[in-house]
C-alpha cells in the first residue's frame, strides 16, 4: 500500500507540472482543459521475438507521460501549440499536419515529430465539413528515463493519443487500435522499426498485471502474479545501467534480417512456417545454415518457448521457475543473439549471485539501457544499494534503480 500511494503522488505532481507548465504559457484561458497519461514498460520475458510474430511479456510501470491542454475544432485554421518540461521556455508553434512524414533527417531534428505523428493517424477523426481545422495546445511532462530501453517514445505517443480521444470525443478506438495507430505514427513520422509491444502496453496495460502479447494475432492476455505475503513477497526492480552503445542502432536491423535469412533456409527444407514463431528446436537442428545464423534463431525459438512457460509459473508463484528462465533468457541474449554489452552483465551477474534474487535479466533492445530482476520484496532496499555500490565500483559509472508494480495503461487524470 505504501508503494501504491508513492505512484498515485506521483502521478498527481507530474499533471500538476504539466497544468503549471501550460498556464505559464497559455494564460488562464476560457477553455476546456483535459489531462491524459500513459506509462513506460518494462519487459519481464520475451526478447527480440515480436518482429518474427512472438510472445512478448512486458507491464507498464510507475513512470509515465502526461499531456496536459486544450482541444477544440475550428472553421478558420489550424494552430498547433507545444511545449515540453524537457524545453520548458521554448513553446513550439505548428500551423498544419504535413501532408507526408518528413525525412529521416527532420525527424531526428524535433521530438515534436512524435507527437504530430500521432495526431497524423487521428486526423480524419478530427474535423469534419463544417469544422475543418483545429486548435490544440499542450502541456507535455514526463518523468520516464529517456534512452533507457523504457519507452518514453511510446508514452508520449499513447499519452497524445489519448488526449485527443478525450478531448475531441472519439470513443471507436479501441487500446488495440490506439497502439496500432502510435505504432504507425514511430514507424513512419520517427522513422524508428519498432514493433507493436511498447504502444500495446501503455495503451492496454492493467493494474496489478502483465500482458502476455501475441505478437501475430495482437490479442494479449492479463497475467497476475500469486499474491504472497511476508518473507514470500516478490516485486520487480528495474536498474537503468545509464549506458548506450552506438553500435546498437546498426545491429537492429541485422538481427532482423538473419531471422529473415533463417526463416527462408528452413522454409527450403519443406517445412510449413510462416516465421521463426512457428519452427521448434527439432526443424532447426535439421536446417544447414552457419552458426551466426543458427544461434540467432535459437535465440527466438527457445525465447518464446520461455516466454510463454513463465506466464505459468508467474500465476501459480513458482518464483524459483521464473528466476531460472529469466537467467536462461539473458544468457540467451548473451551469447545467441549478441544483444549485450559489458555493463549489463555486470548488473545481471551481481543482482543474480545476490541472496533474495530470484532471476535478473537484460530488458529491452539491448547494447545498454535495463535490466529487470525478480526480488524477494523484504530484500528490495539491500539489493538497490549494493547494486549500485558495486557496479559503480566495476564500472566507475552510477545506475539508477527503482522498484515497480505492474501498472495502469493510459487514462485520463482528474487535475
Amino acid at each position: 500500500y505504501c508503494l501504491i500511494a508513492i505512484i498515485m503522488t506521483c502521478d498527481n505532481q507530474l499533471a500538476k507540472d504539466a497544468k503549471t507548465l501550460y498556464h505559464q504559457h497559455f494564460g488562464d484561458v476560457d477553455e476546456t482543459t483535459l489531462c491524459a497519461a500513459a506509462p513506460g514498460r518494462v519487459n519481464l520475458i520475451g526478447e527480440h521475438v515480436d518482429y518474427t510474430g512472438g510472445f512478448v511479456f512486458p507491464m507498464a510501470i510507475d513512470y509515465m507521460t502526461v499531456v496536459y491542454g486544450s482541444g477544440k475544432l475550428s472553421s478558420e485554421k489550424t494552430s498547433i501549440q507545444l511545449v515540453s518540461n524537457l524545453f520548458p521556455k521554448q513553446v513550439e508553434q505548428i500551423q498544419e499536419i504535413p501532408s507526408k512524414p518528413p525525412s529521416k533527417e527532420e525527424a531526428h531534428s524535433s521530438w515534436t515529430w512524435y507527437v504530430l505523428g500521432v495526431i497524423a493517424q487521428y486526423l480524419p477523426d478530427l474535423t469534419d465539413a463544417k469544422m475543418p481545422f483545429f486548435e490544440l495546445k499542450l502541456a507535455i511532462v514526463g518523468n520516464v528515463p529517456l534512452g533507457g530501453g523504457l519507452s518514453s517514445s511510446a508514452s508520449l505517443e499513447v499519452a497524445t493519443a489519448r488526449f485527443l480521444e478525450g478531448a475531441f470525443g472519439i470513443s471507436n478506438v479501441t487500446e488495440k487500435e490506439r497502439a496500432l495507430r502510435c505504432q504507425k505514427a514511430e514507424n513512419e513520422w520517427c522513422h524508428s522499426p519498432c514493433g507493436i509491444m511498447d504502444q500495446y502496453v501503455s495503451s492496454a496495460g492493467k493494474e496489478g498485471a502483465a500482458l502476455l502479447i501475441d505478437c501475430r494475432s495482437y490479442e494479449y492476455q492479463e497475467v497476475r502474479m500469486k499474491e504472497e505475503e511476508g518473507s514470500k513477497a516478490v516485486t520487480w526492480v528495474v536498474t537503468n545501467s545509464n549506458v548506450k552503445h552506438s553500435i546498437g542502432g546498426g545491429e537492429y536491423p541485422i538481427r532482423v534480417a538473419q531471422c529473415q535469412q533463417a526463416t527462408k533456409l528452413i522454409q527450403e527444407t519443406g517445412a510449413d512456417i510462416q516465421s521463426l514463431r512457428d519452427v521448434t528446436i527439432v526443424m532447426l537442428e535439421k536446417t544447414s545454415m552457419d552458426d551466426v545464423l543458427y544461434r540467432r534463431a535459437k535465440h527466438v525459438v527457445m525465447e518464446n518457448q520461455r516466454t510463454v512457460e513463465a506466464k505459468t509459473r508467474l500465476e501459480s508463484g513458482n518464483w524459483k521457475e521464473v528466476g531460472r528462465l529469466m537467467n536462461e533468457s539473458h544468457s540467451s541474449m548473451r551469447d545467441d543473439y549478441e544483444v549485450s554489452c559489458e555493463e549489463i552483465d555486470i548488473l545481471t551477474t551481481l543482482a543474480q549471485n545476490f541472496e533474495g534474487v530470484y532471476g535478473s535479466r537484460l530488458t529491452g533492445g539491448g547494447f545498454g539501457g535495463c535490466t529487470v530482476t525478480l526480488v524477494e520484496k523484504n530484500r528490495v532496499e539491500l539489493l538497490i544499494e549494493y547494486l549500485k555500490r558495486e557496479y559503480k565500483a566495476s564500472t566507475g559509472k552510477d545506475c539508477d534503480c527503482f522498484e515497480t508494480l505492474p501498472r495502469a495503461g493510459a487514462r485520463l487524470l482528474d487535475v
